[in-house]
């Protein structure tokens, strides 16, 4: 089997979030995706297979610990390996995901996906949310993840939280999130409950992050910045009840997976 590495959210290898991707003919056993997820030990590994119609495939994710609904940045990564290597001429790729259909479209150094935007509630900060933080948001909304609200983008920069705790809190994942200076805004996402401590770059919690700022700027377009170790940028925009992210991508790897029969 075929598997590509591909840091996405970013135009240079080591920036951005890594994620492998296996297109394939059929599916393995899902005992095989699971295993080869944990070898890969990266926040997702993807797995695509295509289907009748040219440029239309069924795509999974999954992390060390499991399978997940939606991953942005392995949704990238995948469309780059397609539109680069599996199917060169098309300029649009179609999944069928858990998540419903996500279109990726190619516009020149850019993907572009079509994603579902999270409703988001108001809750509580709680004491148990600020231990597991280290410091007191200013606001907390759930979706399918937990969004906390800083003043500060050095506040989200420096925060050093506590992951057993995180896994206590509702939600999914949990990000974090301050008005940017350079950027319209900066977050940074942490995912314990999925074996990750902290998500590099993450294009589905901009599923809640993006919408948040765009009521709250008053904007349909902003830029955004994933403030990990690694960095990462997305572009956003809203037409409607639409929400699209954008990103550039950089492979980084084409390996063959020897695996037993």
């Amino acid at each position: 089997m075929r598997q590509y590495v591909v840091d996405a959210f970013t135009d240079r290898v080591f920036g951005g979030n890594p994620a492998a991707v296996c297109v394939m003919e059929k599916w393995p056993d899902e005992k095989r995706m699971q295993d080869i997820a944990r070898e890969n030990s990266l926040s997702e590994t993807a797995f695509a297979v295509k289907e009748n119609n040219s440029g239309s495939y069924k795509l999974r994710w999954f992390t060390p610990e499991g399978e997940i609904d939606l991953c942005g940045h392995a949704t990238l990564g995948t469309a780059s390996v397609i539109l680069n290597f599996t199917e060169p001429e098309l300029d649009v790729v179609v999944f069928d995901t858990m998540s419903g259909q996500l279109t990726v479209r190619q516009k020149e150094d850019l993907y572009e996906m079509e994603f579902p935007s999270y409703q988001l509630r108001s809750v509580e900060i709680t004491d148990s949310i600020i231990e597991a933080l280290g410091a007191e948001p200013s606001a907390a909304f759930l979706g399918r993840d937990l969004l906390c609200v800083f003043e500060e983008e050095q506040t989200v920069r420096e925060l050093n939280p506590n992951p057993e705790k995180i896994r206590g809190q509702e939600g999914l994942l949990l990000h974090v999130t301050a008005p940017g200076t350079e950027y319209d805004c900066v977050s940074r996402s942490f995912a314990p409950k999925l074996g990750i401590a902290e998500d590099p770059v993450c294009g589905s919690g901009h599923c809640h992050i993006a919408p948040y700022w765009m009521e709250l700027l008053k904007k349909d377009m902003l830029t955004a910045y994933q403030a990990s170790p690694r960095g990462g940028v997305l572009y956003c925009r809203r037409e409607g009840e639409k929400l699209f992210l954008s990103g550039k991508t950089a492979l980084y790897s084409i390996a063959e997976l020897y695996l037993p029969e």
